[in-house]
């Protein structure tokens, strides 16, 4: 399986982020679509960079050092833009890239979303749980068609 399997059945649609909003404006576009993270594009719409919810903790954990709710903290989160808080060296896949070798990448790097491109243009992003989702509906096919095999059922 590919990642263009998975993008078949998921869709290509990616949210993205413009990289002089703030963390705070991050998080709301986190929280409207129920996703994990946001490609981030600079003023001329190419690709700048990936904010996570792993990047917005690790600002707001360097940023935030008052209480929350004291009057000191007013602010203090909404005020960090995203091009601060983002990780601006993407690591990207192909949609020809195999599903094994993407779960290899993703282990290895500890990242749970991976931006696919193709000819420069992205294309689609996909999630760790996408992957694994994939991986177990292939696992099952392949344990299914072998279960068949050795029971002689043909088709």
């Amino acid at each position: 399986m590919r990642v263009s399997d998975i993008l078949r059945h998921k869709g290509s649609d990616v949210v993205t982020i413009e990289a002089h909003k703030t963390v705070y404006d991050a998080i709301c576009k986190l929280n409207q679509h129920g996703i994990g993270a946001l490609i981030v594009t600079g003023a001329g719409g190419e690709i700048s960079g990936i904010i996570t919810e792993r990047d917005v903790l690790r600002e707001c954990g360097q940023k935030c050092a008052h209480p929350a709710g004291s009057p000191e903290s007013e602010g203090d989160l909404c005020a960090s833009l995203v091009e601060d808080a983002m990780t601006k060296q993407l690591i990207i896949g192909v949609p020809d890239d195999e599903l094994n070798y993407v779960m290899g990448i993703m282990t290895k790097n500890r990242i749970r979303h991976l931006p696919i491109i193709e000819e420069e243009q992205l294309v689609g992003i996909v999630s760790i749980g996408d992957v694994v989702n994939a991986h177990v509906e292939e696992t099952e096919f392949e344990n299914r068609m072998l279960r068949d095999y050795i029971h002689g059922v043909t088709y």
